[in-house]
């Protein structure tokens, strides 16, 4: 599914000489040996492939490294690729290339000073999106929900801010959460990597990131496409999942000591895109800790990270953040901290008659006819058991009990009370001692 929420992100513009890339002198040029030396590369077009750079500005790196004497002109002409000129290291070169891959291992794309790509994060921000209520409908198509629950959601994913769900489990918070990602159907640019100072920290990651569709350069037709910075990766907007497993160490700058680089947090790499906490209250670190981690880049839009150093820098915090949660958020938080979340949206159980429309939905999807005698056990008999709270997990889950049950019997699929007590049984266990 692919919604244009907006009338488009405008790119990253290439620079087009070297005073324009804001980045030290000596850094672009290491990197550039680093690159030559590791890809094994001669020609100036591999080369301004490999650093992302455009062929006038490599061509402008390659020409100060032949001053100082670190790299050389081979003086042979490439016939198969429309005779360039090759380029090689020299042993000074080589010697230089081995120094600097001692100092930091990075090599390859050329990093976005960080100030430029905060310009970036601006031009594309998850508050510039603007989602109607049909694109939120169609995106949660999947899902049957009360149609206030809309009314809540619009405005907060519109907004761009903080969204607190709460309810009891296995009600579709998450699909809710998906739902919000899909709605969203713009591309944004994700920087390969970004510099500050000196220090290179790797953003783009194939896990986290989809990338869109290339489009590749035609070099017979009369317009180049590609027109924006190639050291930034078109992407759907990304979405970062944690659960459980989340702790305010993953939410730190990574520092790999092997290749003396950095790498991005998760709440980075999500930067104009979505963060989803699932499970809040089942982390290690007590919510509280980690509400309170979030309160500056939730009121201030900017994040504070850490350097091997000790030095603390800002870095753009552009992201919308869905706090979901079983609990009740009184039993979780103070009251300072539910200030901070923008909105607090209960995701309740549906009503009988939505849990009716649900079991029909799936039943239909599933193939297996529906029973009014089955139906009629199952609200009468069954869901009295429980207090008569329906889930919207439930449906999905008794449905699939007796297709399993169907074809381990070798019988059509069909809907019996016999059959929904047998895949009732497996929804809940029985209170009950175990004997040790």
């Amino acid at each position: 599914m692919n919604m244009q929420a907006t009338t488009g992100v405008q790119p990253p513009p290439p620079p087009s000489r070297l005073e324009e890339m804001r980045l030290p002198v000596v850094m672009m040029r290491d990197i550039l040996l680093k690159t030559m030396f590791r890809k094994n590369l001669d020609l100036a077009s591999e080369i301004a492939d490999a650093i992302c750079l455009p062929r006038a500005v490599t061509q402008e790196l390659v020409d100060l490294s032949r001053t100082q004497r670190l790299v050389e002109a081979t003086g042979t002409l490439h016939a198969n690729s429309g005779g360039e000129m090759g380029f090689q290291l020299t042993d000074a070169g080589k010697t230089r290339a081995l120094d600097a891959l001692s100092q930091s291992e990075y090599f390859g794309a050329m990093p976005v000073p960080l100030d430029v790509y905060a310009e970036q994060v601006k031009r594309q921000s998850i508050r510039n999106i603007q989602i109607t209520r049909d694109q939120l409908t169609s995106a949660m198509g999947h899902l049957v929900l009360p149609p206030a629950l809309l009314d809540h959601l619009g405005p907060a994913v519109s907004a761009g801010r903080s969204i607190l769900m709460y309810g009891p489990p296995g009600n579709g918070k998450s699909s809710i959460s998906n739902g919000i990602r899909d709605a969203m159907g713009d591309k944004i640019y994700v920087p390969r990597a970004i510099e500050y100072a000196g220090q290179v920290i790797t953003v783009y990651d194939p896990i986290v990131h989809s990338a869109a569709e290339t489009e590749t350069d035609d070099p017979t037709s009369l317009r180049r496409r590609r027109t924006f910075d190639t050291r930034y990766v078109r992407c759907e907007r990304p979405t970062v999942v944690t659960g459980g497993e989340l702790s305010l160490e993953m939410l730190d700058l990574v520092y790999n000591p092997v290749a003396r680089t950095y790498q991005a947090p998760l709440q980075l790499k999500s930067t104009g895109g979505i963060f989803i906490v699932d499970d809040l209250g089942r982390q290690k670190e007590p919510p509280q800790s980690l509400i309170n981690r979030w309160i500056v880049p939730l009121e201030e839009s900017k994040d504070i990270l850490a350097l091997q150093s000790g030095e603390k820098f800002e870095v753009p915090f552009d992201t919308l953040v869905i706090f979901s949660t079983n609990f009740h958020p009184n039993e979780i938080f103070d009251r300072a901290a539910l200030r901070r979340i923008f909105f607090k949206i209960k995701i309740d159980g549906p009503s009988q008659a939505d849990f009716l429309k649900i079991f029909a939905m799936v039943a239909k999807k599933k193939d297996i006819p529906l029973d009014e005698a089955a139906l009629i056990h199952l609200v009468k008999e069954k869901y009295p058991t429980i207090n008569s709270v329906y889930a919207n997990y439930q449906p999905v889950f008794l449905i699939d009990q007796m297709i399993a049950i169907c074809e381990f019997e070798g019988i059509p699929y069909q809907m019996t009370p016999d059959l929904i007590d047998r895949a009732w049984a497996n929804m809940f266990v029985r209170e009950e001692e175990i004997q040790h």
